[in-house]
């Protein structure tokens, strides 16, 4: 009660919060269970969710990588590009460095005198520079070439290489007419203006190799920088991604194991109360499925075991009261018949000869064995309705043990059974009910006479064990199959040795089994067929001896 008023004065979304993480009362795995499905689809469904979860991951593996493939290639051809257009930088380069060497150098002019004494300026040789320049530039012209480049430039690189390409012609084109030029004989106007041209024109050539050149290595740089980004960006994607598989996957698992686990544990739960005999309540589950089917089955086996338990109760209670309805009109006239009979046994109303004392004893020994079996029959109908209220106070158990070996003593000497009590000294005084007590004793010495073949022995001794007190009947018959050695202490049962004996109904030993489970102890049997039997009972350490009273 304390625990359902502090879940009544809890906030809302705490005890919303509670349920959320309780699997049992969780709303998420209710609706799972009240799908309309049978538990293998369920099964089934979970397994392909899954299934479906690591293929996403997959796929979105794949295609990271796909992209990253992408990149790497795209990475190669602008490297192949930046190699290309640096090999095209350098030699635009040297042609710059060669024209301006031969512009700052051998293309100086001198001044000469002619024959009538006039001054002209001439230009100094310069041929091997105007060749290695001319070697240069010839090279630079075909490397524009996709053929030469080994891959098709972009359009926007066409468009420069067309003009690196077409300046370098023009190059070469007046390169080679200087070549061929006799130096000693032009003007200097004409070797100048040509000269100048060349090396503008190589300063611009190298400007556009470098634009190129520089451009693709930008272009490199910014996709290595992307292919980075996109690396983390796709590292990060494909972790996010298989969390979140892994969290659907667990929550996918959580719901549908807890959707059979928990109606599971409720049954079961409810399977332990009816077992208990609590039949009140049914078990609540709202599965759609085997197990909503599987609780229906055992709501309903709980109403029938309920109408069943309530008429056997009423059964065993009216059982039991006309049995203590029928006990005096059962022993009064029995009690008469035993009466009369030992009267005329003893001759108070005359003489009677040997056949009338013949079915005297007879009658005696019938009427007493029916007045054994009708006190049995109420001792333990009493004992199963719980009417039987043990007497208990201190008494020797010693002397319960004596008693009922004389009581058996005269039975036996008929067969020749020999009978020896043996009592350990530390087991005297016992708390218990003697009459009860003794009633045991009784049934267990008649059994073992009964069953003691001619000249056989029986053995009774008390000792203490692990602080109980045991005592024992060892009797040297038939023995019992281990099969039975449970069987026997049941209502109405016998062995196969005791049928034969046609007397008795088999209640003794479940009587005293009750009455010694009654004070707390326990009782068996140790038997083999051929060797005996040894019927123990144990009652709890409550003995006290004289001297520690």
């Amino acid at each position: 009660m304390a625990e359902a008023q502090a879940t009544d004065h809890q906030p809302p979304a705490a005890a919303g919060k509670r349920r959320l993480l309780s699997p049992g009362n969780n709303p998420l795995v209710r609706a799972v269970g009240r799908l309309p499905l049978r538990v293998h689809t369920k099964m089934l469904l979970g397994f392909v969710g899954t299934a479906l979860l690591v293929v996403v991951v997959g796929l979105i593996g794949l295609r990271e990588l796909s992209q990253a493939n992408d990149r790497s290639k795209s990475l190669g051809a602008l490297e192949a590009r930046a190699l290309a257009y640096g090999k095209l930088q350098e030699d635009a380069f040297d042609l710059r460095v060669v024209l301006q060497s031969n512009s700052a150098g051998d293309a100086r002019f001198i001044c000469c005198r002619n024959g009538n004494g006039a001054h002209f300026f001439r230009l100094r040789p310069a041929l091997p520079v105007d060749q290695a320049a001319f070697d240069t530039v010839a090279r630079i012209g075909p490397a524009t070439l996709p053929g030469s480049l080994g891959f098709a430039p972009p359009s926007e690189d066409m468009i420069v290489l067309r003009r690196i390409r077409t300046k370098s012609e023009r190059i070469a084109a007046v390169i080679k007419r200087l070549l061929v030029a006799d130096p000693h004989v032009a003007s200097t106007r004409e070797q100048l203006e040509p000269r100048q041209f060349v090396v503008q024109s190589g300063i611009d050539l190298s400007e556009l190799a470098t634009e190129l050149a520089n451009r693709t290595t930008a272009q490199t740089d910014a996709l290595i920088a992307e292919n980075a980004d996109s690396y983390g960006n796709s590292r990060d994607l494909i972790i996010a991604v298989a969390a979140g598989a892994m969290l659907l996957a667990l929550v996918l698992g959580f719901l549908l194991s807890w959707s059979l686990i928990g109606p599971i544990r409720r049954m079961d739960t409810r399977l332990a109360a009816i077992a208990r005999g609590d039949f009140t309540t049914h078990v609540d589950v709202t599965n759609r499925d085997e197990l909503g089917d599987l609780a229906a089955n055992l709501n309903r086996t709980n109403d029938e075991l309920r109408r069943l338990y309530g008429e056997l109760e009423t059964a065993s209670r009216h059982k039991s009261e006309f049995l203590a309805n029928m006990s005096h009109e059962l022993r009064t006239p029995l009690n008469a018949i035993i009466g009369f009979s030992q009267v005329l046994r003893q001759r108070l109303f005359g003489p009677v000869n040997s056949k009338q004392e013949e079915y005297l004893d007879d009658i005696l020994s019938s009427g007493n064995h029916l007045l054994s079996l009708i006190n049995d029959v109420l001792d333990l109908s009493k004992v199963e309705a719980g009417q039987v209220e043990l007497e208990v106070a201190t008494f020797s158990l010693r002397e319960a043990l004596e008693r009922g070996v004389v009581m058996v003593r005269e039975q036996a000497m008929q067969k020749g059974v020999r009978l020896s009590l043996v009592v350990a000294p530390a087991v005297d005084l016992i708390d218990g009910d003697e009459r009860r007590l003794r009633q045991v004793v009784y049934n267990l010495l008649t059994n073992a006479v009964k069953f003691t073949p001619d000249d056989g022995s029986i053995a009774v001794a008390s000792t203490r064990v692990d602080g109980e007190v045991q005592v024992s009947i060892t009797d040297t018959g038939p023995g019992i199959a281990p099969e039975d050695h449970e069987r026997i202490f049941e209502e109405f049962q016998q062995t196969d040795v005791g049928v034969q004996q046609r007397e008795g109904t088999g209640l003794g030993l479940a009587l005293s089994k009750r009455l010694v489970e009654l004070h707390g102890g326990r009782i068996w049997v140790e038997s083999e067929p051929g060797h005996g039997s040894r019927f123990v009972f144990t009652l709890p350490n409550d003995e006290r001896s004289r001297n520690g009273r």
